[in-house]
């Protein structure tokens, strides 16, 4: 259990039963509460204000059980090494050793693909994370490319990230600079529909920084029916950040 020798803050963290804990501080909560952030694999512990961060604390120590048995919930982590199965968008991938620097090529004997190449350790899961990220890059070039033409947009800047609390993010175009799009890499290991939809969502904020009724239409006019898309990242969301190490 953590001891602090000064008043707590906000985003401070604490170890009950093993868990990490995040204190936060939100001003429109009512009472302290307690939730799961199944991307960070972290426990949230909020309070109204910063003089109720100690009963924040108090509360969370009180739960224990309940965070251990949430936590426990999550998906395992995914080693990237030789053997794995996972999925390109869509379609099955194995990871294999070879002699020769890690790539991407078809697998002829499952009809799937099969990422193979030199390495071991974390030296072999970074290598495979590389070529993921190309991939990736690749495949939501073509998904932006053919939403912004649908959308009568101007094509974005386009670029990868691994944040924890989002899939995709957009930046809107200003004097001498480009609107920019940036997606979480690991939708590459999502269904080609989940990551398209994700595409289509920060492609519909370059007409919408909102949203509002209008951008979910553009959305809708791009991918149809949202619900599922959503519903999908909601609750497999957890298993694409268990691939990997933490900090690829």
């Amino acid at each position: 259990m953590s001891r602090f020798t000064r008043p707590l803050s906000d985003g401070d963290c604490l170890d009950i039963a093993g868990a990490l804990v995040r204190l936060k501080v939100h001003h429109r909560a009512r009472r302290v509460s307690l939730r799961l952030d199944r991307m960070r694999r972290e426990v949230i512990a909020t309070a109204p204000s910063p003089r109720g961060l100690a009963e924040a604390a108090a509360f969370a120590r009180d739960r224990a059980d309940w965070i251990v048995q949430r936590l426990a919930e999550l998906p395992s982590p995914t080693p990237l090494v030789p053997g794995t199965t996972l999925s390109l968008f869509g379609t099955p991938c194995v990871l294999a050793l070879a002699d020769h620097p890690m790539r991407l090529i078809a697998d002829p004997g499952c009809g799937g693909l099969k990422i193979a190449g030199r390495g071991v350790g974390e030296i072999y899961a970074r290598a495979v994370i590389r070529v993921i990220k190309r991939e990736a890059l690749r495949v939501f070039t073509e998904m932006t490319q053919a939403h912004c033409r649908e959308l009568q947009v101007r094509l974005p800047t386009i670029t990868l990230m691994d944040a924890k609390g989002r899939w995709g993010s957009c930046r809107s175009s200003a004097p001498g600079r480009p609107a920019a799009i940036r997606y979480s890499w690991r939708l590459a290991l999502a269904p080609y529909c989940i990551a398209d939809y994700v595409a289509a969502h920060e492609c519909a904020h370059l007409l919408e920084l909102n949203h509002g009724p209008q951008f979910w239409n553009h959305v809708r006019r791009l991918v149809g029916e949202v619900s599922p898309h959503r519903d999908w990242l909601k609750a497999q969301g957890a298993q694409l950040h268990a691939f990997g190490s933490p900090g690829a």
